[in-house]
């Protein structure tokens, strides 16, 4: 499939940057729309339709509790396997018909796996909102994973992999997580392993998708220019007949500490060196989430934040800095990643742990909390202005979270203290972490 930019993990900082230096005071200045209708259909699949009527469009998303983390050794790379499949054709629907039934009506369409969840869109005019509950369902319950077809689509995800690996911010965030979660479900890249990619024959890939995509597992989203009692009626028709039982996910173990530094230098062809650092943080959900997030964009978050403003502007140790703070369901990370001339890599490390050890003990300023607010907010303005954004901010949140508590994450945000982000940066910044660094080949070598 064409690839999608991955939630778990991105930031809409130039929207952010546009408000930044607008708060005066810590009042929301954003506003949620109101709430979409939620339900439970009798065989578990749960419901959720918002009449948003900006434009004659509207965006259907299937969310599946099924990635990265559900896959045993031998089913490594499965979950993204599985998704590519569902597009190859399915007993009603031959091979081309994302063409017929999306492209060729103006739409699009699309999927994405993470460890946490898999989910697939359409985005079309609104007057095809049956016809793409339907497909969804037909996709969702009947793909044939065709063998022709599937030795095909294999090699499109080993090029994937290929691209990935190439990739050295990519390629740089994915080593921290998995030196942050060695050993744990979380610890292995969702792209998967060769070995497992290679031996996968249709029978075990069917088996494990006939294993996971259940109604009990599944959200529909379907925001845009529609009557939700008419989506209701297309869901029930689509969905309503399926069966699969009740559905239990299995637990995640708690994710592993970091007893002590993780230390690892990699060559590459880079001409400059890339330098991640990674900790441990809460979960999604976690009382301490909303001031980690506040205080990774006091961090490395915007142009004016602390990372940026010592190691870039003034120290000139580096290239480009961030932060951020990734949340999955069972864990989370922050990370810090800097692109920099090789022989300054210990130099900046110890820069970066310095103004993490500021914070510590001198805390933040409530500018730069009310920054921070505001950011997020921009971010979230942005982010679900359109019929496509509320459906990926609803599906997401049903499938790890929770509605009613996405909606509220602004004004958790609010109550957010100074004092609490210092004690954050205490708890969670510790002496220990993960620490990767990709370094230009010697030459020769």
């Amino acid at each position: 499939m064409k690839r999608r930019a991955m939630e778990l993990f991105a930031v809409w900082l130039i929207a952010a940057a546009l408000l930044i230096g607008c708060s005066t005071s810590r009042t929301s200045v954003s506003s949620n729309p109101p709430p979409p209708t939620r339900e439970v259909l009798p065989n578990g699949l749960r419901l959720i339709v918002q009449e948003h009527r900006t434009a004659e469009v509207v965006a259907v998303q299937l969310w599946v509790g099924v990635g990265g983390r559900d896959e045993a050794p031998s089913e490594r790379g499965f979950s993204h396997f599985a998704e590519h499949m569902l597009f190859k054709g399915t007993e009603r629907l031959g091979p081309g018909f994302v063409d017929r039934e999306v492209e060729r009506v103006g739409g699009r369409t699309n999927a994405a796996t993470s460890l946490d969840y898999t989910y697939y869109y359409m985005l079309l005019p609104s007057r095809r909102v049956e016809r793409a509950v339907e497909v969804v369902a037909d996709m969702a319950f009947n793909s044939t994973f065709d063998p022709t077809e599937l030795g095909r689509e294999r090699e499109v995800v080993f090029e994937e992999v290929r691209v990935g690996e190439d990739n050295p911010r990519s390629f740089l965030v994915r080593r921290l997580y998995e030196q942050v979660f060695v050993g744990h479900p979380y610890g292995f890249p969702v792209l998967g392993d060769p070995v497992a990619l290679r031996a996968a024959s249709r029978e075990t890939l069917r088996a494990y998708y006939k294993r996971h995509y259940v109604p009990s597992n599944m959200t529909l989203v379907v925001v845009g220019a529609v009557d939700p009692a008419l989506v209701r009626s297309a869901a029930l028709r689509a969905f309503g007949d399926a069966t699969g039982g009740s559905f239990k996910r299995a637990a995640l173990p708690p994710q592993p500490a970091l007893a002590e530094n993780r230390r690892q230098s990699i060559e590459r062809s880079e001409r400059q060196a890339y330098l991640g650092l990674g900790w441990r943080a809460p979960r999604l959900g976690d009382q301490d989430m909303y001031a980690v997030d506040l205080l990774s964009h006091i961090l490395g978050g915007s142009l004016t934040s602390r990372l940026t403003q010592s190691l870039r502007e003034r120290a000139r140790l580096v290239s480009t800095i961030s932060a951020g703070y990734g949340t999955l369901q069972g864990g989370g990370v922050v990370t810090v990643t800097a692109q920099l001339e090789a022989k300054d890599l210990e130099a900046a490390e110890t820069a970066i742990l310095a103004e993490i050890r500021r914070i510590q003990t001198e805390g933040v300023s409530t500018a730069e909390v009310e920054r921070a607010v505001t950011a997020a907010e921009a971010e979230r303005v942005f982010g679900r202005e359109t019929a496509e954004g509320l459906a990926l901010a609803y599906g997401r949140a049903e499938t790890v979270w929770s509605l009613e508590e996405d909606r509220a994450y602004v004004a958790r945000l609010n109550r957010v203290t100074r004092e609490q982000i210092q004690e954050a940066a205490r708890r969670y910044l510790a002496a220990s972490y993960a620490r990767l660094a990709l370094v230009p080949k010697r030459p020769g070598s």
